[in-house]
Parts: C-alpha cells; sequence; structure tokens
C-alpha cells in the first residue's frame, strides 16, 4: 500500500513544483514569437506583461488550491451547488479586479478592455477549475482506497487473531486433569509435564502475533504430542517425522495445530476411560504425523485410524474445526497452499501443501 508511487508525499509535492513551474515559464517559451509581434507594432515594450502574467498565475495558483482545499470539500461535496456557482463567479470578479488594477499599475499607455480579459483568461479559468476539480476528486480517490485497504488489513488481522484464539481449550482441560492424576500419585512425571504445559502457554499467549520460525511451530506441536502421549501412554500408537528442514522458514503461527488437535479428538475414539481404572484400548489407535519443508514448499500430513461404525456426537468445544483453518488458510496464504482431505480403509488423513516465502 504504501510502496505505491502515487502516495509518496515528497514524490506529489515535486510534481506540483514541475507543473507550476512549466506553466510560469510558458509565455517565456513564446517570447521569441512575442517579441517579433510586438516588433511589428512600433515595437512596443512587452515586459509588463509579463510582470501582469505572472501576477495573474499567482492569482490561479490561489484558486487552484483554494478550489481543491475549500471550494470542493466545503461545497461540492455537501453538495451546495448554488453557493459553489457564485463563489466560482465572485473569484472570476476578484480576477478580473486584480486584472485590471495590475494591468494599469504594469502598463502604461494603454486602455484596459474587459473583452481581452475574457478572452485571455476564461479559458485558463476553466482549465484551473476543472484540472483542481480532478485532482481533489483522484486525491479522495485514493486516499479512500487507502483507507479500505488499511480496514481490510485491520480486519484481516482481527479475524485472524479470533481465529487463532480459538484453539481449542478442551486440550488443557485434559492435560490439567491428567496431572492432577499425576500429583495424587506423586509421580516424578509431574514437574516436567508442568514445565511443558507452561511452556505451551507461553508460546500460545506470547509469541504468536505475528509469523514465527517453523522450527518453534514444530516445537509447539512436538510438545502438544508428548503431553498428549503421556496422557494416553501406550494405549496410542504416535509416530512422527518432522525433522527434514533444508533452511530456516518463517510460518504463521498456530496454523498447524488444529490438524493435530483433530488427529487426537478422533483418532482416540477407540479408547475410553473405565470407572476406576486407567485408559483401556478396545482396538488399536494409531496417528501419524509428518512435515517436511524444502524448497519453499511445506508438506504437512497428518493420519488417524478411525472406527467406521462410531457415530461421534459435535463437541462444539473440541477444536476450531477445519472450516475455520481453511478460512485463516485463505486469508493467510491464498493460491499458495493446497488442502487435501480424504477417508479411506479406516484411515483419516489430512495433507496440507504451502508454498513458502
Amino acid at each position: 500500500m504504501n510502496g505505491q508511487w502515487y502516495t509518496n508525499k515528497w514524490l506529489a509535492f515535486s510534481l506540483h513544483i514541475l507543473f507550476w513551474a512549466l506553466f510560469f515559464s510558458f509565455p517565456y517559451l513564446l517570447r521569441p514569437a512575442m517579441d517579433n509581434a510586438a516588433a511589428n507594432h512600433h515595437k512596443v515594450d512587452i515586459t509588463g506583461y509579463y510582470q501582469l502574467n505572472f501576477v495573474n498565475n499567482l492569482l490561479r495558483v490561489a484558486l487552484f488550491y483554494g478550489n481543491a482545499f475549500l471550494f470542493i470539500p466545503r461545497l461540492v461535496y455537501r453538495k451546495k451547488y448554488g453557493e459553489y456557482l457564485l463563489v466560482l463567479l465572485g473569484a472570476l470578479g476578484l480576477m478580473l479586479f486584480w486584472d485590471s488594477f495590475f494591468f494599469k499599475l504594469f502598463i502604461q499607455g494603454f486602455v484596459y478592455k474587459v473583452w481581452n480579459f475574457f478572452v485571455f483568461n476564461l479559458p485558463i479559468f476553466f482549465f484551473i477549475i476543472i484540472s483542481s476539480t480532478a485532482f481533489r476528486m483522484i486525491r479522495d480517490r485514493i486516499k479512500e482506497a487507502q483507507r479500505s485497504r488499511e480496514k481490510e488489513t485491520e480486519n484481516l488481522k482481527t479475524e485472524l487473531a479470533f481465529l487463532r484464539s480459538q484453539v481449542s481449550p478442551h486440550f488443557m482441560f485434559n492435560i490439567m486433569n491428567n496431572m492432577v492424576s499425576l500429583a495424587r500419585k506423586k509421580s516424578d512425571l509431574l514437574e516436567p509435564s508442568l514445565i511443558k504445559l507452561s511452556s505451551q502457554l507461553r508460546y500460545m499467549l506470547y509469541e504468536t502475533d505475528e509469523k514465527v520460525p517453523l522450527q518453534k511451530e514444530i516445537e509447539y506441536l512436538q510438545g502438544y504430542i508428548d503431553l498428549q502421549q503421556q496422557r494416553f501412554g501406550n494405549n496410542v500408537k504416535i509416530k512422527s517425522c518432522m525433522e527434514k528442514i533444508d533452511r530456516n522458514y518463517e510460518i504463521e503461527p498456530m496454523l498447524l495445530i488444529p490438524f493435530v488437535e483433530n488427529a487426537f479428538k478422533h483418532g482416540t475414539s477407540f479408547v475410553t476411560k473405565v470407572p476406576g481404572s486407567d485408559l483401556v484400548l478396545y482396538n488399536t489407535a494409531e496417528i501419524n504425523i509428518e512435515l517436511t519443508a524444502e524448497k519453499n514448499e511445506l508438506k504437512f500430513s497428518v493420519q488417524n485410524r478411525y472406527n467406521e461404525n462410531t457415530t461421534e456426537a459435535k463437541d462444539k468445544t473440541s477444536g476450531i474445526g477445519l472450516n475455520n483453518v481453511k478460512r485463516r488458510l485463505d486469508l493467510l496464504y491464498g493460491n499458495r497452499y493446497s488442502l487435501h482431505i480424504e477417508k479411506k480403509d479406516g484411515w483419516f488423513t489430512t495433507s496440507l501443501q504451502i508454498t513458502l516465502n
């Protein structure tokens, strides 16, 4: 947005200076022809005409910016067209008065004719008004477009922050319950688990305001997987491989975790907790997670087994959902990503590919 050439203030200022420099110098560019004309009329000294033209040009500059920054916003934009017309007629009358005054001041021995003023100045007057009005409207259109883009950007940031904030608290409740169980058993695993959970919370709350190194996102994912592994123990077979990274990439934060959350939510439906005992495995629960980032391409795959005969009740607190993830991907990466979801042979597979900068 700020990179557009027409939003550069110094460039705009320079263009104004150039325009008025050419405007003021125009009579002097025609001076040889005017001097020849004067020579044919008894060698009249036309220096006074240049002085008069310079003064009139100053009035035209005042008219240009007065129309652009005063008359247009206060009258035309408020639909006071009659008053605007009267102001323009007043400005024309004022220019006529000053033109006659300076003509008598700079040019001696000639009779001032009002008709000559209209012949030579009225076309310039209309040119100044039209160009000034066009300048104001184009300027306002550019500013409106800038405001619209800024608003869109701000709305985008707000929406992304909202989507990111919807990461499921369900995981936190389960982990906290597991830690209560560890505390009751006075397990040595309690302290490292609390440290890992603290690290997870710190990342979520304080390190996700902008793009993060991919390695940090991987560490967050691995911490989540470790806590879930501790929760389920040997009842869930988890395989993860996230080591094939060929350089220091950056990624939008909290973008990959929903896929892993969904895998644990739906891929552990074979596991149930019997009251008064630990988790019991009724069928083989398995989750496979793989991430690679090579040649500016990130490939992320999450697989989990699912029970085709089980109808799960929808849990409103169990994650932000794939629709919201797709929305984030659309907002952040546009056409630079592809997402494929497949259910086949008892496996639910999510494959995501992103072209990284």
